[in-house]
């Protein structure tokens, strides 16, 4: 993966040779004090599911997962094989970075002071 591809503020933080990719958002403030650290909105390009156990067979075709937490899932699509999902995963850090995923609509219990500042982060203001 070209990291010269990605959006500001996104990083490649492990990538398999043919295999696993994970990207994440400004780990630079997602540090448990500016941010939370299992808040860290993080990419996973992966073979099948990121969710699968060790050693689970892997499924035909590739999958991309943008977590907002361990538990929120922002975005989960398929396809077909490795380099599109990475064009996917680019295209969706790029819709995260310029504030046009909602990720308040995710989360059942509100956390205003977070988004606040999440919003801030992604260059959003609510108007």
């Amino acid at each position: 993966m070209d990291a010269s591809s990605l959006p500001a503020g996104w990083q490649c933080w492990h990538e398999e040779r043919d295999g696993r990719v994970i990207l994440a958002y400004r780990p630079d403030v997602f540090d448990s004090e500016a941010f939370p650290a299992p808040c860290l909105p993080t990419i996973y390009v992966t073979s099948g599911t990121p969710r699968r156990r060790p050693g689970s067979n892997s499924t035909d075709g590739w999958q991309i997962t943008l977590f907002l937490e361990p538990e929120i899932e922002a975005v989960s699509e398929s396809y077909e094989d490795r380099a599109a999902a990475i064009d996917g995963a680019i295209e969706h850090a790029e819709r995260f970075a310029a504030g046009e995923i909602d990720y308040r609509a995710l989360y059942q219990v509100p956390r205003e002071a977070y988004f606040d500042r999440l919003d801030e982060l992604v260059g959003e203001s609510e108007a």
